[in-house]
Parts: structure tokens; C-alpha cells; sequence
């Protein structure tokens, strides 16, 4: 599994920020939950890189994020899984217009557990009866991402047209967030679930099944800063170090792409 110690410190140009000796600066980073562990090894090497500066971050669905945001939390950085919910916070003037910037992009794969109970060996076994499925909510980019490749998927002869239909019936339950799913999968609670590629390398013991590009999608991944960010200038700097050469690379073994 990709870890923070992989990054040599030195080959890194970005500069140390200017901070009072003995003084804090703290950072809020509100990110999808499926940026978890590419964020945390992200800030290791940013605190490193600038003593004095702490990151901190609330992982969640990105629906919930904005929600919160609406609500007024106070963050200096919305990093989400879709334009959706970047764009009716840009609507409601809480991130600047055209501030924005795409910094990453996933796809989605089928996880299963270990032991894989219902013996499922292909998309076309998710509409098996008896299956047990989770997916995330369709409020949360990677459920709504995951009905459009179910939808797609039904395009294939072999699956029939209503293969969207039959999968949908094996729902036991959505999530608010993809992590939620990948738990449920993990605990054994569910046979498979529909998650972001980037989560599957997070959590290699599970077993996967690929979809094929020509039917899956591309996630895309804005981040900018909130209109009343409390550091405008330090979020401005972590959000050049993510779309840095040393950021990308990060991303990359977690198992994003480029987004630049």
C-alpha cells in the first residue's frame, strides 16, 4: 500500500511557508470521502514541508460537505467528487466564481470480499437473485456514477435491457458516502459493491472486477477555495502543491489520474 515515506522530501520545489516562530496556522480541507488516504499522505508531506502549519480535514460525502458549508461551517478548502455540488456552492456565492480547478479523476470498479460468498465472477452476476449489493446513495457522486454505468451496462446484449433493473433489486442498502460501502463489503454484509477505483487501492484484500472503460465514467475532481476561507493564501498553497508534480504522483498511486 502507497505510503507517505515514498516521497523524498528533498526532490520536492515547493517553498516553506512563512510562519511566525512558535505560531500554528491551522488549515480546513472539507474533501470526498474517497480522497482519504491520498489527502492524509498529501498533508504528512505538506506539514513537513511547512512547519508551523497544521491540515485538517472533514471527510465525507461530497453532498453532505456542501450541505455543511451551507450551513456555515467554516473551511478553507472544498475539494469534491463532482462539479454538482462545487457549482451550487459557487451559485450560492460561498466559493468564488472560476475559482475552481479539476485536480483528479477516477473511475469506478465492483468490490467483493475475500471469500466472495456469491461466488461472482462477472458484471452479469450482479443481477444473480439472492445477490446482496451496496451502493451509495444517488445523492452522492459515486452513486449517481454507478447508475449510470449500470444503465450502460444494460446497453450489452448479453445483459439484456433490464440488467439495471435486476441489479437495483439487489440493493440491501445505500450509503451517504463511498467509504460506507467499502465497510459494508469489508464486514461481509454485502456480496459486492459498485466503489471508485482509488478505494480498491486502498483496500487491496478485497477482490475486484474491472468495467470496461467503454461503459464506465470518468469522476472528475474540482477543488477551490471557500469565498471565506480563514487562510486565503496558505489554501491557495496546499491547493498548488495537490496539482504539483509531487501532489499528482500521490494521487497516482492512490489510484487517481491526472485531472490538470
Amino acid at each position: 500500500m502507497p505510503s507517505a515515506n515514498s516521497v523524498n522530501l528533498s526532490a520536492t520545489s515547493v517553498p516553506a511557508a512563512l510562519t511566525p516562530e512558535g505560531q500554528t496556522f491551522i488549515l480546513t480541507v472539507y474533501a470526498a470521502a474517497s480522497l482519504t488516504d491520498a489527502f492524509q499522505e498529501i498533508s504528512t508531506l505538506f506539514e513537513a514541508l511547512h512547519p508551523g502549519i497544521v491540515v485538517r480535514f472533514n471527510f465525507a460525502g461530497s453532498q453532505i460537505l456542501r450541505t455543511q458549508l451551507e450551513q456555515g461551517a467554516i473551511a478553507d478548502i472544498f475539494a469534491s467528487a463532482d462539479h454538482k455540488n462545487m457549482q451550487l456552492l459557487e451559485s450560492e456565492t460561498l466559493i468564488a466564481p472560476g475559482s475552481s480547478r479539476n485536480f483528479a479523476t477516477n473511475h469506478l470498479i465492483v468490490i467483493l470480499p475475500e471469500d466472495n460468498p456469491a461466488q461472482i465472477d462477472s458484471l452479469h452476476d450482479l443481477a444473480k437473485p439472492g445477490v446482496k449489493l451496496v451502493l451509495a446513495h444517488e445523492s452522492v457522486p459515486a452513486g449517481n456514477y454507478s447508475l449510470q454505468v449500470l444503465s450502460n451496462l444494460s446497453a450489452i446484449p448479453a445483459n439484456g435491457a433490464d440488467f439495471r433493473s435486476l441489479v437495483l433489486g439487489n440493493v440491501v442498502s445505500y450509503e451517504t458516502d463511498v467509504r460506507q460501502v467499502v465497510a459494508k463489503v469489508e464486514l461481509g454484509e454485502a456480496d459486492a459493491g459498485i466503489v471508485y477505483s482509488s478505494d480498491a487501492i486502498a483496500t487491496p484484500d478485497l477482490l475486484t472486477i474491472s468495467i470496461p472503460t467503454e461503459y464506465n465514467i470518468t469522476a472528475e475532481y474540482p477543488i477551490a477555495p471557500l469565498a471565506h476561507a480563514t487562510n486565503p493564501d496558505l489554501a491557495a498553497e496546499f491547493i498548488e502543491f495537490i496539482t504539483s508534480d509531487v501532489g499528482q504522483a500521490i494521487l497516482s498511486r492512490w489510484g487517481f489520474s491526472s485531472g490538470n
